[in-house]
């Protein structure tokens, strides 16, 4: 049957396509800026192709050019020690990922599956805490990893994400909710206890939710850069979030080397976006048969 075309069809299009067209106009504009000269990006600001097409700026970013040759192509001439900065992201917000999805998968169960008192309460407490902005928590945070002993160190900007969260486990919890009751009680029927029962029977059933949560924890963990501001202030502890931050600042010509940091905000961002283009169907899935409206 062919599908008739209406006023109100050709405006919802249309509608549709300005928004792609706003979501994905930044990202080109970050392409064409990160393989243009930048000294060139001033005389030719509004052209949609790079200003004098050049690898340079991601020469800069890998250290692979020399303080003068960066410094010819209007970069700052500062180097930046990319490899350390990713190799610390990569570190923090896997560990923060794998951390966070078990425990909060743990807790979820305890809390959709298993049966004691005042469980609903506390679960109520948790989700209450959904509501509170993590502004609010930074200070005590900061000043308990202070008495720890962990201020500029990967531990430290691990530590507050690294058990679990409050969306995690309302996360896991739903999807939980889902799975028959008559699978826990005829496991127990044949002597398993709730730990088996978790690791044997629920968390496998539960691969999909479980990957979606891993996928969006790594998101946020890769792209936070207030805490890890906060808390790493040395070279072995910055991210490569705050790191991208330093990089603009270095500016000894007065202007900002634009071109060097759209590349490393392009190679920053590739990761997360190779992860969630391989994913993201099953993020979208998984958080429709999670009950999450």
């Amino acid at each position: 049957m062919r599908t008739r075309i209406t006023w109100g069809r050709l405006l919802a299009w249309v509608v549709l396509w300005f928004f792609v067209l706003a979501t994905v106009l930044p990202f080109y504009w970050m392409l064409r800026t990160a393989f243009s000269d930048n000294q060139a990006l001033a005389a030719q600001s509004f052209s949609l192709l790079p200003a004098d097409f050049t690898l340079g700026p991601f020469e800069r970013v890998f250290g692979l050019a020399t303080p003068e040759e960066a410094m010819a192509e209007g970069g700052s001439g500062a180097s930046l020690s990319f490899w350390l900065y990713l190799r610390n992201s990569l570190v923090v917000a896997t560990a923060v990922t794998v951390g966070q999805v078990l425990f909060s998968s743990m807790a979820a169960y305890a809390f959709a599956r298993l049966r004691w008192p005042g469980r609903d309460a506390w679960f109520a407490v948790f989700l209450g805490a959904l509501l509170v902005p993590p502004i609010f928590t930074s200070l005590p945070n900061f000043l308990t990893i202070k008495s720890l002993g962990l201020l500029n160190t990967l531990p430290g900007i691990m530590l507050p994400s690294l058990f679990m969260t409050p969306f995690a486990i309302f996360f896991m919890r739903q999807f939980f909710l889902g799975i028959p009751q008559e699978i826990d009680e005829a496991a127990m029927i044949d002597g398993a206890k709730p730990w088996r029962i978790f690791f044997r029977i629920i968390l496998p059933i539960s691969a999909a939710p479980v990957t979606t949560l891993g996928i969006l924890t790594f998101i946020n963990t890769w792209n936070d850069y207030f805490w890890p501001l906060l808390v790493g202030q040395t070279e072995e502890s910055k991210v490569l979030t705050v790191a991208l931050g330093v990089f603009r600042s270095q500016t000894p010509q007065g202007a900002p080397d634009w071109a060097g940091l759209m590349a490393a905000s392009l190679v920053a961002a590739l990761p997360i976006v190779i992860l969630y283009a391989v994913f993201g169907r099953r993020v979208i899935n998984s958080i429709g048969f999670s009950g999450i409206k």
